[in-house]
């Protein structure tokens, strides 16, 4: 009984983030789903280029991660100041940091042929990054503002305006990848397009709701004006939050850059199996969202019993659904490869069979990816990043990317050997994060309110 309540209060929290979540999924899923129709060559290419844009995305979004937690814990305080200046330190942090990677995108070929990717795929992805590179300055942005609707538990709005910017990138997407509709046939260049029009729509949304619907936080009256003790806090949070979350989006991108070298089959099959996996993965992230701004709000009132529960109830729901995506994954794991493939496909068997062998291999780490995404969540919001950060990075750079090159290539294994690594960086995360959570952060909490509770000698 005493865990209806966080059920039901997750759920309520949860479901519009994890809603939101597989609705900003879905415009990269999109992305795949089209240019696998209109070709190999372009959705190997987009598989490439949004990997490397996801990870300056993700790199980022640390600050806007930050703001989560920070908000919540001054929500809980009735600290409206603080709400208010995390907010805007956090816009001002993502736009210095969007404006700075920008010529990383432009010269991206080199930057990929120098990894040992196709220099002809490199061009393609390049051309695609020029556009995305522009949209990183809205998404960042996009990112920060829902960070602190969801925090002050705005979260059904979040969740309709991606819905919203999802459903233009797809009509956008289809007339400019294939020239439909009178539009010119850009292909992946069509996809960038669609995608930077996304993040307009995203971005126009969230201000006009976060003005004109929380006006008591005069979110962006005087916002040229730096407050520099501000954006120091959310810069000490938000960086390890950022290069944690790296960390493990990295181990993904070594897998892609590994595969490559497998060449443009085995890498378009394992484009398709990890936007299935992420697709899946959305419900964890959005879990651990709404574990992060409880655990937040539970830190702020010294909650630490609130807080153990909570974390116990979302790890719970965490595993529920990781059942679930096993029994999809064994079960539809070819049907659900052949809808990113047009049926006149060349290579289409072979991706068929390659892409269903990776999407098996990715059910069987649904467990620890859904275990390590919880412990980031409730250890982001009693405000540990540093520690996590180390951890994060032993378990996918120490463990798994050594693991994914041995088993698939020194001893043969080939694209599952990777797939097997991966997991095995993932399992290791899940271990080490619930032991810290667990046996330290909670343990040092529940000392530190029963020295506060210990009568004062007299």
């Amino acid at each position: 009984m005493k865990y209806r309540g966080h059920v039901r209060a997750l759920m309520q929290l949860g479901l519009p983030l994890i809603g939101g979540h597989v609705a900003q999924f879905s415009v990269g899923l999109t992305d795949t789903v089209m240019l696998g129709w209109y070709s190999v060559d372009a959705l190997a290419a987009v598989v490439l280029g949004s990997q490397v844009f996801f990870l300056a995305f993700i790199l980022g979004s640390g600050f806007a991660f930050a703001v989560m937690p920070m908000v919540a814990e001054a929500l809980a305080q009735e600290d409206d100041t603080t709400i208010r200046r995390t907010t805007r330190m956090g816009m001002w942090l993502s736009v210095i940091y969007a404006v700075a990677l920008l010529p990383v995108f432009w010269w991206a070929k080199p930057i990929l042929v120098a990894a040992g990717q196709d220099p002809m795929l490199s061009e393609a992805a390049q051309s695609y990054l020029r556009i995305m590179g522009i949209g990183l300055i809205p998404a960042l942005l996009v990112m920060v503002l829902k960070s602190y609707l969801a925090a002050l538990e705005h979260t059904r709005v979040v969740f309709w305006i991606t819905v919203l910017a999802a459903v233009v990138n797809a009509f956008v997407n289809y007339a400019l990848i294939f020239g439909n509709w009178g539009a010119p046939e850009l292909g992946i260049t069509g996809a960038a397009i669609a995608s930077l029009a996304v993040q307009g729509v995203m971005i126009a949304g969230a201000v006009v709701y976060a003005a004109g619907r929380l006006p008591q936080y005069d979110l962006f009256s005087h916002l040229w004006r730096p407050d520099w003790e501000a954006m120091g806090r959310v810069f000490r949070i938000g960086v390890p939050i950022g290069f944690t979350t790296l960390a493990e989006v990295g181990l993904f991108a070594a897998g892609a850059l590994m595969m490559g070298w497998l060449g443009t089959i085995p890498l378009a099959a394992h484009g398709i199996a990890i936007n299935l996996a992420g697709l899946m993965f959305m419900v964890h992230l959005g879990l651990g969202n709404a574990a992060t701004v409880r655990a937040g709000n539970a830190l702020g009132r010294g909650d630490v019993e609130h807080l153990a529960r909570g974390a116990r109830t979302a790890i719970f729901m965490s595993l529920a659904f990781a059942v679930f995506s096993i029994v999809v994954f064994v079960t539809q794991a070819e049907f659900l490869i052949s809808l990113f493939l047009s049926a006149d496909e060349p290579n289409y068997d072979q991706i068929i069979q390659i892409g269903a062998v990776f999407l098996l291999a990715a059910a069987f780490f649904q467990f620890v990816d859904g275990l390590q995404a919880m412990a980031l969540g409730v250890l982001r919001g009693v405000l540990d990043t540093q520690v996590p950060l180390i951890m994060a990075a032993i378990s996918y750079w120490i463990v798994g990317v050594p693991a994914s090159y041995v088993l698939g290539f020194t001893l043969g294994w080939e694209g599952i050997g990777i797939w097997i690594g991966l997991g095995l960086g993932l399992g290791v995360a899940a271990i080490l994060l619930m032991w810290r959570f667990w046996a330290h952060m909670v343990a040092n909490l529940r000392q530190q309110a029963a020295q506060r509770l210990k009568p004062s000698a007299i």
